[in-house]
């Protein structure tokens, strides 16, 4: 048992409460000024208490700390079983419920409430859900116990007002990749780092080590994972200066933009949820198909890079084509956000759920050619871009550009060798039943050597 000792407390009423235990203060207690030390019981480790920097919602987003790029940090959870065993009967539910094969109920995993720690620190009945769908379908088939999670570190405030707008280091909420497919672990980690380093609007991403106890006091290593920043949460701020407009994570049909079987329904709103205007995303799909397309093609591209930042997914396009990622548009209507940016009232794109790159996939699901030729008008942000020759040159210019800077050979295997020196031992330490690990080594060789594999096409291509 851990007990915490409260030295300060704001109350409603002129009474002063002694409580031994944090998760029991009586509901009239309002915030919390000052926590002394938590000290655990079994092992006299001293725990920090709540601290203005690293608990509140005051305090700005520090990167720093929580997006460490030299260190793989370790976060511990904390369940009683009874939690454990909410998650695990959910994540069976869910497993039976899905809509076709490989995939989970489009219901979202149960959040349940645990303790939360990183570096002597603890989080108060913080919000844990398992995330993802054909990721967490396949590991769970596995049994792999290493799953995708998600982090809400104010989730059950309404049930424990003492911990309203309880955050880490300034982040409300954050999304744990569990590396699925990805020996070498660094998929997850490098390809946003490669489209921010190009100049495209990422989240940021750091390893971490993450460790559970399942409600019996024994700590389970579930494997180096890579945080990810969710976009809704503190993205927008940092990368567009406003969180204000719309921003969007589309998913089914009506996110290919396609002439038919397109749908508003198809595109959940992330902020400005309480608000029911989807009209810069109906917008977009009008202009997409407006007749100037064929008619006009001067008037088209006027209309349409007036609300969609063309060169933005150009510039996208050019770097995820390069890489590889077969696990997005134009084979996958998921794994990508949209932002109306307030600055220019512009869609923009914002990738998301890299795990699938800097590979070329397989059969159906084969990463696009640099041409795209291949690409319908089913899937018309491609395919109807493409069309219009002073858009292939814009994208022509950026894959150049890339693989003469960002993605040139020696930078980015000088890339991979710093993560590999950073990361072998949390890899290689993985457990049976918490891993997919297979041989290290020779993925680390094969993930520099698609690097230097890809410049060589992609000269191939521009020449």
């Amino acid at each position: 048992m851990k007990t915490i000792k409260i030295t300060t407390l704001l109350v409603l009423v002129a009474m002063s409460y002694s409580c031994q235990d944090f998760e029991f203060i009586p509901d009239e207690v309002v915030e919390i000024i000052d926590v002394a030390d938590t000290i655990d019981d079994e092992t006299g480790v001293v725990i920090s208490g709540w601290g203005e920097e690293s608990h509140s919602v005051n305090a700005d987003p520090n990167y720093d700390v929580v997006f460490n790029q030299t260190v793989v940090n370790r976060i511990d959870i904390v369940l009683t079983s009874s939690e454990y065993q909410t998650m695990q009967s959910d994540l069976a539910t869910l497993a039976s419920g899905g809509s076709g094969p490989g995939s989970f109920s489009d219901e979202t995993p149960v959040y349940v409430a645990a303790d939360f720690y990183f570096d002597n620190t603890k989080w108060f009945e913080v919000g844990v859900r398992y995330k993802g769908n054909s990721t967490l379908y396949s590991s769970y088939n596995q049994g792999i116990k290493k799953l995708p999670l998600r982090f809400k570190f104010d989730k059950f405030e309404d049930d424990h007002p003492e911990l309203l707008d309880q955050r880490f280091y300034g982040f409300k909420d954050l999304s744990m990749s569990s590396n699925y497919n990805d020996e070498s672990f660094m998929r997850e980690k490098t390809a946003p780092d490669l489209f921010r380093e190009f100049g495209i609007s990422a989240p940021q991403t750091a390893f971490y080590e993450v460790w559970v106890d399942q409600g019996n006091g024994t700590p389970i290593y579930y494997g180096l994972y890579t945080m990810v920043e969710v976009v809704h949460d503190t993205m927008l701020t940092t990368e567009f200066g406003s969180e204000s407009g719309n921003c969007y994570k589309p998913d089914g049909d009506g996110a290919k933009f396609a002439a038919t079987g397109f749908t508003l329904n198809d595109f959940e709103k992330k902020t400005n949820e309480s608000f029911g205007d989807w009209s810069d995303i109906q917008a977009l799909h009008d202009v997409l198909h407006s007749t100037t397309r064929t008619t006009n093609v001067t008037q088209w591209k006027t209309d349409l890079e007036t609300v969609f930042d063309v060169d933005g997914f150009l510039k996208y396009l050019a770097v995820n084509n390069t890489i590889q990622n077969w696990d997005t548009y134009a084979n996958m209507t998921h794994n990508y956000y949209l932002y109306n940016d307030p600055a220019n009232g512009k869609i923009t794109w914002i990738p998301w759920d890299n795990n699938e790159a800097f590979t070329s996939g397989g059969g159906p699901n084969s990463a696009i050619s640099f041409e795209m030729n291949e690409v319908t008008d089913e899937w018309p942000l491609i395919s109807y871009l493409t069309d219009v020759p002073e858009y292939r040159t814009i994208y022509d210019n950026y894959i150049e550009s890339f693989i003469n800077g960002v993605f040139d050979p020696t930078t980015i295997q000088a890339k991979y060798s710093n993560y590999d020196a950073l990361i072998s031992a949390s890899a290689q330490s993985e457990v049976a039943g918490y891993t997919f690990l297979g041989n290290y080594s020779n993925a680390v060789t094969e993930i520099k050597n698609h690097c230097a594999t890809r410049n060589t096409e992609a000269n191939a291509y521009l020449n």
